[in-house]
């Protein structure tokens, strides 16, 4: 697996804003969306499992947190970030209600469990403006077709001095097969994904502060063409707006496999696939007042600026180890 690591900083990015979405068929991503899937795909479970570990590095101890989708990004990871802090309220959002009404009843509290008596009831809806000290979104961003729209949610929901962790696919996945879709003039294989630098520059556009964005490579092997389209569907679907638009035939379903087993086989004989994964984490900064000759303020940012002057001067809490 390969890493990066960048720590960006607004004052270099405001160079650079980010000024064009995904390549995302909206229409598509909304009834890829509504679907309720009965568990999340492996690796958005995999890559759950190595966000929690980057939780290492944050010293605040959040006392509510928000999982956004989190049927998509796995409950299994969402189980890990609950037992890292057992005392905070979770919350999963979930845009719609089938998928709500199976979130509640996975994490429905046992009655015969004792530890299950001690942690605080998950609730699920979404946010309220101010509400939870973290934002998780697992595998979110890279699926939404107007992600700053998103980017400005969580920045809502979020506590000032609160912190965002996301991850998302990067633009190196699937890098076999969009070359074997260009050498076969299929159409785009899938929509283009999202750098991480230019997510940087969004998160800092969004009201976000010092965001670190890291990357890592993981290459998945299978053992069949069949198996590693399985895969893929459960992953999502081909939202680029310009997709082949009609029904494939199962003659070109075969033509496809072929062309897989031929070009994706690795000397050990297995076919492999690669996906680039994307980390973010970012931290919502206290607001800044514009002085001007008069200004007015309200009374709760009144009493918000009065009580950070109060507190005593030291390394801000969410601030990395």
């Amino acid at each position: 697996m390969q890493h990066q690591l960048n720590i960006l900083h607004g004052s270099n990015m405001a160079e650079n804003a980010f000024t064009h979405p995904p390549t995302l068929d909206p229409v598509a991503v909304q009834r890829w969306a509504a679907l309720t899937q009965p568990q999340a795909a492996w690796l958005h479970e995999e890559v759950g499992q190595r966000m929690a570990s980057r939780l290492d590095w944050i010293k605040i101890q959040p006392q509510a947190w928000c999982d956004w989708d989190g049927l998509r990004g796995g409950l299994a990871a969402h189980a890990l970030v609950q037992q890292r802090y057992p005392g905070a309220t979770p919350l999963v959002a979930q845009e719609h209600q089938p998928q709500a009404q199976l979130v509640r009843s996975r994490l429905k509290r046992r009655w015969w469990w004792p530890a299950d008596w001690r942690r605080p009831p998950t609730q699920v809806s979404m946010p309220s403006a101010s509400s939870v000290q973290m934002l998780w979104a697992n595998m979110v961003l890279h699926r939404v077709a107007q992600p700053q729209s998103v980017l400005s949610a969580w920045h809502t929901a979020l506590a000032v001095d609160g912190f965002l962790m996301f991850s998302c696919l990067g633009p190196d996945t699937a890098l076999e097969l969009r070359g074997l879709y260009r050498d076969f003039a299929w159409g785009p294989m899938g929509q283009e994904f999202t750098d991480m630098h230019d997510w940087g520059d969004m998160l800092v556009q969004s009201g976000f502060a010092e965001p670190v964005m890291d990357m890592e490579r993981i290459v998945l092997t299978y053992t069949t063409a069949a198996a590693l389209l399985q895969d893929l569907r459960e992953l999502g679907r081909n939202f680029h707006p310009q997709r082949f638009r009609g029904l494939r035939t199962r003659r070109w379903r075969q033509r496809l496999e072929h062309a897989i087993e031929e070009r994706l086989r690795r000397p050990d004989g297995k076919l492999a696939l690669t996906f680039e994964i994307v980390y973010g984490h970012a931290l919502k900064p206290p607001p800044r007042f514009a002085v001007q000759a008069q200004s007015s303020l309200s009374l709760e940012q009144m009493r918000e600026s009065l009580a950070r002057n109060r507190r005593p001067s030291g390394k801000n809490p969410a601030q990395v180890r």
